[in-house]
């Protein structure tokens, strides 16, 4: 028998996000998931967001587990995760169309900084005006960590060879026709960060 992943940390920060999401999302449609891991974001808050089409995606290897999760909920706006690797399939490949909003979790940090670079870049050209990107995970502000663990951590994921903890400021730079409408303070030092497009005014 296939044993589910299991992430604690989902267990433990779904609850306070799901709070954001419902307010910032209450009037999304259509909903891509980056980086959905083990897939237990997904199957809490598809069922309680049952407004919104819930896509997950991931690397291939990713999917049986997100698979095995989602066979155990029994609702029709949580769809299989499609296969989408950032930084690994060109510049350009985009999963799927017509979404209007984003989210990703513990993803960030794990990319290298210009696969981060890429994404912020690909959610806003894929958002629509007034759409939603929200994205959750540990940040630094003008260089300097949020705790103690998190400068520690930062430097954990780096020897290990992953990119590190991104800077806000850096985010923004990257966000082209995004704006970061809110930051919020999240359990265990993480925030979310809710963005939206502002394409429509850039052609004012």
């Amino acid at each position: 028998m296939f044993d589910k992943p299991f992430s604690q940390a989902c267990e433990n920060n779904r609850q306070p996000i799901l709070k954001i999401l419902n307010r910032v999302l209450a009037d999304k449609k259509k909903l891509l998931e980056i980086g959905s891991g083990t897939g237990q974001h997904a199957v809490y808050f598809a069922p309680r967001l049952s407004h919104l089409e819930w896509h997950t995606s991931d690397m291939p290897d990713k999917h049986s587990g997100i698979s095995a999760w989602i066979k155990e909920v029994a609702v029709n706006n949580l769809h299989q995760p499609l296969t989408f690797t950032i930084g690994a399939d060109g510049n350009n490949i985009w999963p799927i169309a017509n979404i209007d909003a984003v989210y990703t979790a513990n993803t960030t940090h794990i990319m290298q900084p210009s696969e981060a670079q890429l994404m912020m870049q690909q959610v806003a050209s894929n958002l629509p005006s007034g759409g939603i990107f929200c994205q959750y995970g540990p940040y630094t502000f003008q260089g300097r960590h949020s705790s103690e663990s998190n400068k520690s951590f930062d430097q954990h994921i780096i020897e290990k060879g992953y990119g590190g903890i991104r800077d806000i400021e850096e985010l923004i730079l990257w966000a082209n026709n995004m704006d970061l409408v809110e930051v919020v303070t999240m359990p265990a030092n993480n925030f979310l960060l809710v963005w939206q497009s502002i394409k429509s005014l850039s052609h004012s």
